[in-house]
């Protein structure tokens, strides 16, 4: 075991709490600062999805896998709630319905099972079966409520760990063994790591610059809690999903899939809009969601784009209450082929992003992996 550092992680979204909590309970001394007094950016504006099933096969799925571990642990040991629900992809067009034969037949080492439209009914009750081709179950799922995950975390680090919380706090500069924030206090540290999510102006802007990293907004909606105890089941997802996901890139019928889509739903594609459906412990449905990048980015939501997720999530899904109790959108950055990053900009400084829409799946697996490498 080495001689423990001392470690600041700037930056308290979902990707320092994973580089937080993998410093720490390897005895390292972590001082965790977040410029707000809760994280409120991407991490809590999710689904609450731990999806593996998304991954392409290999590095990043066992990454996923290694994180869902992780995941399981912190909901004994911090009280927070996870659902291992697993995820059903929902199809109802026969193109699609050879994707996920050709996806379960490939090899890849992803548990999975095809399930037919009358074992999906009998099983899952809340999918539509009206025009239903048939599912893909796949059992490493987890879900949890983002909003209470990421609030709740740096709570049981403080108490379980010592980690030093400097919440409410920003930083101005970041410099070899120290950071410099706004009231004038210096944090020494031997190693910095900055998860900036999707703030590529405040610190190391000529870095992101350099990486491609774009930003990407997405709109989501959240349902009233579901009456007399309905509960979805698995997480939700259908065919556009297959197409967003890298997970089913090597399926060869995946770009007739894509091309009808391109023709039959171009409002769609425009908006990059895929719909899933989740359910948190109060009995919420989370919906979503879409993606437009950089000039494309409004801070003004639009109702088309709401309007269409929904229309789709009524062909699969049938709810007991579609009320829609809350909107929102959510931007995170996006860089053209890396789930993960962790690049050193300085000295013992390293700036740590899931540039890809997955850091609740994969930001404790890929922390773990820095830390014991790099540690």
């Amino acid at each position: 075991m080495p001689d423990p550092l001392d470690i600041a992680v700037v930056g308290a979204g979902i990707v320092g709490l994973g580089f937080a909590s993998e410093a720490a309970r390897r005895g390292h001394r972590v001082t965790l600062i977040e410029r707000d007094r809760s994280a409120v950016g991407a991490s809590i504006r999710n689904f609450g999805m731990i999806w593996p099933i998304g991954q392409s096969p290999g590095a990043d799925y066992d990454r996923a896998l290694r994180s869902r571990s992780r995941w399981l642990e912190v909901a004994g040991a911090a009280g927070v709630w996870v659902n291992p629900c697993g995820s059903l992809h929902a199809v109802y067009r026969d193109d699609e319905w050879a994707v996920l034969q050709e996806f379960a037949d490939s090899g890849n080492g992803i548990a999975c099972e095809l399930m037919a439209p009358a074992a999906v009914a009998t099983r899952f009750p809340a999918v539509n079966p009206a025009g239903l081709k048939g599912a893909l179950f796949s059992p490493t799922e987890l879900a949890v409520d983002p909003r209470e995950a990421v609030a709740r975390i740096p709570l049981w680090l403080a108490s379980a760990f010592g980690v030093t919380l400097k919440f409410g706090t920003s930083v101005t500069a970041v410099e070899t063994g120290r950071v410099t924030t706004a009231d004038g206090q210096t944090v020494r540290a031997d190693r910095v790591v900055v998860c900036p999510g999707a703030d590529a102006e405040t610190l190391f802007p000529d870095h992101f610059r350099a990486l491609g990293v774009r930003r990407c907004k997405l709109q989501m909606m959240r349902t009233a809690p579901q009456p007399n105890g309905w509960r979805l089941g698995p997480h939700l997802a259908g065919g556009l999903t297959l197409a967003h996901y890298r997970s089913f890139a090597d399926c060869p019928t995946l770009a007739k899939v894509k091309e009808r889509l391109a023709f039959d739903s171009p409002a769609y594609g425009k908006y990059g809009i895929h719909v899933m459906a989740s359910q948190n412990e109060r009995g919420e449905v989370v919906i979503g969601d879409s993606h437009e990048y950089d000039a494309d980015m409004s801070p003004f939501d639009k109702a088309e784009i709401d309007d269409l997720i929904l229309a789709y999530l009524k062909t699969m899904l049938v709810l007991p209450d579609e009320r829609i109790e809350a909107r929102w959108h959510g931007v995170y950055a996006k860089h053209p082929t890396d789930t993960v990053r962790c690049d050193e900009v300085l000295p013992g400084v390293h700036v740590a992003l899931s540039p890809g829409g997955a850091g609740m799946t994969l930001s404790f697996g890929f922390a773990a992996e820095w830390v014991e490498s790099a540690l």
